[in-house]
């Protein structure tokens, strides 16, 4: 369907996902990029250990970051129901949850790098294992943080598909850009699915080119809402013809 009346409510709601939308990419770039990953030294537990023990506040705020981001998950997913419940409310729900579920799972990773870090603590009830060991367990809790989200990243895909797929419908945004965002968000879908039953699909199709066309997408439409709100093909339409 065409949408062509917008109430104050939903656009108000596309501000506050817009914002939303900028703010928790902002947070999880930042907080993955400048702070978490330089602590990283890939396959060295005991360099990533002595990393994470020099720089405690970066790796806690790096957690505050994704936490939050978390946070803003559900913001976002609460803004994009009340301005596409109008267009389908059955799919506006299913989107909603979608993201939900990947807020959900995407909070779990913080818990294990806490987890991580406590391994490497100074506790007397950890005296009895070896440094060495506790610096490959603290490595395999900071390595299951990827698995929470490679886990969740269906349900993103899913979330934003079905969100392009109302944007859509509804004309609030530019038809080739919701156009980009359905293959975008279904391509990530299923590379997450392959990725899951082939991990070694990453040597073949790039990590990083599973998201990143729709994590574009959902950078493009943030910006869209904040800056150029909604607009309604079917409402200009009728200006037009009565013009």
């Amino acid at each position: 369907m065409t949408t062509s009346k917008i109430d104050n409510s939903q656009r108000t709601a596309a501000k506050v996902a817009g914002i939303a939308g900028l703010l928790t990419f902002a947070l999880v770039v930042f907080g993955n990029y400048v702070l978490l990953e330089p602590l990283i030294v890939p396959r060295n537990a005991a360099d990533t250990a002595r990393n994470i023990l020099a720089h405690q506040t970066q790796f806690r705020v790096a957690l505050i970051c994704f936490t939050t981001y978390g946070i803003g998950a559900i913001v976002l997913l609460t803004a994009l129901y009340v301005v596409l419940e109008p267009v389908n409310r059955g799919l506006a729900l299913a989107s909603a949850l979608f993201r939900l579920v990947f807020a959900m799972l995407w909070l779990i990773a913080p818990l294990n790098s806490l987890a991580a870090l406590r391994l490497l603590g100074d506790a007397s009830y950890l005296k009895v294992f070896e440094p060495d060991r506790l610096q490959a367990l603290a490595r395999v809790q900071l390595a299951g943080s990827f698995d929470d989200y490679y886990v969740g990243l269906p349900f993103f895909g899913l979330a934003a598909t079905v969100c392009a797929w109302l944007w859509l419908k509804s004309n609030y945004i530019p038809k080739g850009l919701s156009i980009f965002g359905v293959i975008a968000s279904a391509w990530c879908v299923v590379c997450a699915f392959i990725f899951l039953i082939f991990p070694q699909f990453n040597k073949i199709v790039n990590d990083y080119i599973f998201d990143s066309p729709m994590a574009l997408f959902e950078l493009v439409v943030s910006f869209w809402l904040l800056f150029k709100g909604l607009k309604p093909v079917g409402s200009n339409q009728a200006q037009a013809g009565i013009g």
